[in-house]
């Protein structure tokens, strides 16, 4: 049985975590915020702005809510530092386990509410390959593609299936960008054991373009008939 509901300093949230700091450099040193967290305090503010109805939450006779913009940095941090739970709530003063619930639920209201208006693809192919002919020199591209590796401590008994050749193991994000630099396509979770061309073969975009080349030999086979 536990002996306490909380550890002391995690009820003092506002006085140790790091919003005191964060708010001196917003008004001080704008630099500094955006390394701090990967964006600029004029996209962070509109991030906010749109998040905060669905990620708000009210305060109870048993303790004040964490707020909604300590909602938001928490999980910006998280995103942009990939360090554990366990290291983030000593700058956040908030417990690991609120944190997973936490940065879940907002990474889901984020794509929610970005999709439709922030998250759009070209209408058709050729403004791509406009894009990175004009900006980059590149003829005929469609879209930048790399993977990552992100370190994982592997499951019990997984072997090798989740080493990486330079000696760790992982898990591989593989994104398609455009010349702007925007997501185009994100595939998370293959194991880090594959090759950068055994991790697209297993993905959706993989599957249509081999579907797409295939009706493209179709068409011309029958225009040469």
């Amino acid at each position: 049985m536990r002996s306490v509901w909380s550890k002391n300093w995690l009820l003092n949230r506002d006085q140790f975590c790091h919003m005191p700091l964060l708010h001196e450099l917003q008004e001080k040193n704008l630099n500094d915020f955006r390394n701090y967290l990967w964006m600029t305090d004029s996209c962070f503010q509109q991030l906010l702005s749109l998040l905060s109805p669905y990620i708000m939450k009210q305060d109870t006779c048993m303790r004040a809510a964490i707020s909604e913009e300590q909602r938001l940095i928490a999980t910006l941090r998280y995103l942009a530092t990939a360090r554990s739970l366990q290291d983030i709530k000593f700058t956040t003063v908030i417990s690991p386990q609120a944190l997973g619930v936490i940065i879940t639920k907002t990474c889901s209201t984020i794509i929610q509410i970005l999709q439709k208006d922030y998250i759009r693809f070209p209408s058709n192919t050729q403004q791509w390959a406009v894009q990175f002919a004009n900006l980059w020199n590149f003829i005929n591209c469609g879209g930048a593609i790399d993977g990552k590796h992100v370190s994982i401590v592997p499951p019990h008994n997984s072997g090798s299936y989740f080493f990486y050749y330079k000696g760790f193991c992982s898990l591989v994000l593989l994104a398609v960008l455009s010349a702007n630099y925007e997501f185009l396509y994100v595939d998370v979770g293959m194991n880090g054991c594959h090759s950068d061309g055994g991790v697209m073969m297993h993905t959706k975009i993989y599957d249509r373009l081999q579907m797409a080349s295939y009706v493209c030999h179709m068409l011309t086979t029958m225009l040469r008939a």
